[in-house]
């Protein structure tokens, strides 16, 4: 086997960018490797040597947006960095393609969507268990603000259209962070964690 060379990776990338990216925008079924290959810049062939099939390549970017979920979710809650505007920038700068991949694969229905909704409902009851209520239903409450929060991603279009501004533009993106935290009691979060989330926004909000 030949070694994996830098351009072989950046071309890997571009693919997978731009097959999100299509995917997202007309559907898996609608989506061919030959149009893939043709916005990558590419031979279909070179698709099918890093990727394969089409359903193969749909996983690779399935995997892709899960690892980048897990990734935001350590490193802005588990490592308490909610507070930090620079990490709040950059989830607001990278997370749009990826948001609309995953807004067109709840609504399309996958496996891998499935599972990315499972786990965020995991990592959301793991949180709320240790919240000031300890009696509630931290299953059913996990299950309810991860719909809701998804539900804002899927209907991403109307919520752009009401707000007279895009949903994955930093100034939507900051305006709907605000509005949930109004909507949200501390409790619900933990203060700590509301606090933390309400600072953050607070900061970027001034650069602006």
């Amino acid at each position: 086997m030949r070694p994996v060379s830098d351009e072989d990776l950046t071309a890997r990338a571009r693919i997978r960018d731009v097959a999100m990216a299509l995917f997202a925008g007309q559907g898996v079924k609608a989506t061919t490797i030959r149009g893939i290959a043709e916005a990558a810049g590419v031979s279909p062939g070179l698709v099918q040597h890093h990727f394969g099939t089409k359903d193969d390549l749909r996983t690779a970017c399935d995997e892709y947006v899960l690892s980048y979920i897990r990734a935001q979710v350590r490193t802005g809650v588990t490592e308490h960095n909610l507070e930090d505007p620079d990490f709040i920038e950059s989830v607001h700068r990278t997370a749009p393609p990826l948001m609309q991949y995953l807004a067109r694969a709840l609504v399309d229905g996958s496996p891998a969507a499935a599972a990315m909704f499972d786990e965020l409902v995991g990592v959301t009851e793991q949180h709320l268990a240790g919240s000031e209520d300890p009696q509630a239903d931290h299953r059913a409450r996990a299950t309810v603000l991860t719909a809701m929060k998804l539900g804002i991603t899927v209907l991403h279009e109307h919520v752009s259209r009401a707000l007279g501004t895009g949903l994955f533009t930093s100034d939507g993106a900051l305006r709907v962070g605000k509005a949930q935290l109004d909507l949200i009691k501390p409790e619900f979060l933990g203060r700590e964690l509301f606090e933390q989330a309400r600072t953050g926004i607070e900061k970027l909000e001034e650069r602006q």
